[in-house]
């Protein structure tokens, strides 16, 4: 059975703009419904961008709220 750790890539390694419900809920540690809730009340960590009725989560705000450098 494959875990959450093996589905998604480190998110130093990730190239995308940004990601979905799931692998954004990896990355902050936090539940997918969370970030969907975050997402209908608009007060969560991150906001989402929304394109074409689903949710993408910006790579580069997870990794600030993570601590992380963003390197541009």
């Amino acid at each position: 059975m494959q875990t959450a750790s093996d589905k998604f890539q480190s998110i130093e390694k990730i190239t995308l703009a940004a990601v979905p419900t799931e692998q954004a809920a990896f990355y902050l540690n936090r539940r997918p419904q969370t970030l969907r809730i975050w997402a209908m009340k608009e007060n969560g960590l991150i906001r989402p961008i929304r394109i074409n009725n689903r949710l993408a989560w910006p790579v580069k705000e997870i990794k600030k709220v993570l601590g992380m450098e963003v390197c541009l």
